[in-house]
């Protein structure tokens, strides 16, 4: 494990994901789930396009969830974290002999300059301050013609407008609850977990079965997950200081300035994953 130093990172932020991590390490994540969530993220990553033994980066690893499934399928993986992260998803790959582990932001990624064949960073670079300069940061990494997988948090750009009135309530809530002390900000997002989350992921599947289109509703996405993953989404949702949200079209132009063409985004859940293609060295503007 090696550590760099770095600025493009909010110290209270990534102090809390090093918290949720250590809580919530994902051992008691059912495996089937864990596969259909991954499926979900990298449903539009182009495997078959990877040279063999492929050499990337998972940028903000934390537990080292996805990574966990990434591994088996290339020849290196680099996973890199800043928070205390790092040690949970050291434990979770052990006996990955193709994972090495960096202590490290998105500014100082220990990694040359266009010597990867893929990169990926899924629900981590709306958590620093500047967005765009973090995703040029993975995209400089990238070999000409690597792909770049990526989720953003998304401005329900593709909702109702009720919709986005109820998160914005939402969001005052997170703005109180994320500034709490680490136990109580845990106590807190479990009480919305079990109190919010699961009477509604109940509600929606049952809705579902009916026959009725629950999309729309918020927090039906939970309607198949576990109670585990409501609860660590809830910690992940409420107890995070710093939060941006995106809409497509300004994920495409931060892709496309990075360094990015052939942008493609997934049409179905989550909002929004995106993959690109770094372009030839000479033609990246910034």
């Amino acid at each position: 494990m090696t550590a760099t130093k770095t600025n493009n990172l909010d110290p209270k932020t990534v102090n809390g994901f090093g918290d949720e991590w250590e809580r919530f390490d994902q051992s008691a994540l059912p495996l089937e789930e864990q596969r259909r969530i991954f499926e979900m993220y990298f449903a539009i990553f182009p495997w078959s396009s990877l040279p063999s033994n492929a050499v990337g980066f998972d940028l903000g690893c934390g537990s080292g969830r996805w990574a966990k499934l990434v591994a088996p399928r290339v020849g290196h993986l680099h996973c890199i974290d800043p928070s205390v992260a790092l040690k949970v998803a050291k434990r979770n790959l052990i006996g990955n002999d193709n994972c090495e582990f960096h202590l490290a932001s998105v500014d100082s990624i220990p990694l040359q300059d266009a010597s990867m064949d893929f990169g990926y960073s899924l629900g981590v670079l709306h958590h620093v301050p500047d967005t765009q300069s973090a995703i040029t940061s993975c995209v400089q990494k990238l070999k000409p013609g690597a792909p770049f997988l990526t989720y953003l948090y998304y401005a329900f750009d593709n909702r109702p407008i009720w919709f986005r009135a109820i998160w914005k309530l939402s969001d005052i809530i997170r703005n109180v609850v994320s500034k709490l002390p680490h136990i109580l900000r845990y106590w807190v997002s479990q009480i919305i977990a079990g109190a919010v989350y699961y009477p509604i992921a109940k509600l929606t599947l049952g809705l579902g079965k009916a026959g009725i289109d629950v999309r729309n509703i918020p927090l039906s996405s939970y309607k198949d997950c576990s109670f585990y993953t409501m609860r660590t989404d809830a910690l992940d949702r409420f107890g995070t200081r710093l939060e941006q949200r995106f809409t497509r079209v300004q994920i495409r132009k931060m892709m496309e300035r990075a360094g990015l063409e052939r942008v493609e985004f997934s049409p179905n859940l989550p909002y929004w994953c995106a993959v690109g293609y770094r372009t030839s060295a000479d033609e990246v503007t910034r």
